[in-house]
């Protein structure tokens, strides 16, 4: 494990104040992979998985609340951020497992993990592949594929507006062709278009996960990769839902976008789950409405300690 230098990666961001006093920045090498995780503050460990097209930094607005009761671990998934970005390994077996691996090597055998968006498909992952090492899970706006049925191709327009990307990012190049230079435009209009408002994710946040793509040549490639594997995590995700999880579930789902579709997909595969709708709240709770999502997950956790 080695700290970043100068912890550039906080000290250029706009964060909560204190924020650098409780979280570091680290590089940590896991089985010859390379990942990013921001880690900060004492008690039981828990993860945070973040989605489509973020970084660790979408949990920026939570994690010092959380950091009073637990040791707090926000990453940067391979592919994602800081972390390496390799050619494959984009299933979410192989992200889950990643991520366990990070886990020990920050010295948790056990944790909560908390996920959004896509974050939520390895939350699920390391749930149900490594039962013995999670305690809790939470996810935020979750559609977890291969445990939802697919949705029909000709669906209402509605439908369309939240799901088109899942056939655009999946196509294998001419993607990013289109995207490439255009990046602000294509990235933008995702977080304009599925949070409360326009504004609900204020320019300066958006500017840092384009940024994050745009950086790396192999970024913009990699934020494909998740969608470009979706058959293996399909196939994954229906063996999986074979066996029910039992361990408690908190399912997150904004008023304004999935609504209590989090809880209805969780019900699929799960036997203990609490289901929670945030009015005035967009895809992203977690920058949306941080104060009251701090408070429904802090509870959640917090049950039967």
């Amino acid at each position: 494990m080695r700290m970043l230098p100068g912890m550039t990666t906080l000290s250029s961001l706009r964060l909560p104040d204190g924020f650098t006093d409780v979280f570091t920045s680290r590089l940590v090498d896991v089985d010859g992979l390379r990942l990013h995780a921001v880690t900060g503050g004492h008690g039981p460990a828990l993860l945070l998985v973040g989605g489509w097209p973020q970084t660790w930094y979408a949990w920026r607005k939570v994690m010092p609340a959380l950091a009073r009761e637990h040791t707090v671990v926000a990453v940067d998934s391979r592919g994602a951020g800081l972390s390496d970005k390799p050619d494959d390994g984009y299933d979410a077996g192989t992200l889950a497992a990643d991520l366990a691996a990070l886990m020990s090597a920050l010295g948790h055998d056990r944790f909560d993990v908390v996920g959004h968006d896509i974050g939520t498909w390895t939350a699920y992952a390391l749930a149900a592949d490594h039962p013995d090492r999670v305690g809790r899970l939470a996810v935020l706006e979750a559609v977890i594929p291969g445990v939802v049925p697919s949705p029909p191709f000709f669906g209402p327009a509605s439908a369309n507006q939240k799901l088109w990307q899942f056939g655009f990012n999946r196509l294998t190049d001419l993607n990013e062709d289109l995207v490439r230079g255009r990046e602000q435009l294509f990235f933008g209009w995702q977080f304009a278009t599925k949070a409360a408002t326009p504004t609900s994710i204020p320019a300066y946040a958006v500017d840092v996960y384009v940024d994050a793509i745009v950086a790396d040549p192999r970024g913009l490639r990699a934020s494909f990769a998740y969608y470009r594997a979706l058959d293996e995590t399909i196939a994954q995700n229906q063996q999986r839902s074979r066996t029910r999880l039992t361990l408690p579930v908190l399912a997150v789902g904004g008023a304004l976008w999935s609504g209590p579709g989090a809880a209805h997909t969780m019900q699929l595969a799960a036997d203990d789950v609490t289901g929670v709708v945030l009015d005035d709240c967009g895809h992203y709770p977690a920058e949306e409405q941080p104060t009251r999502f701090t408070e429904i997950l802090t509870d959640f956790l917090a049950a039967d300690r």
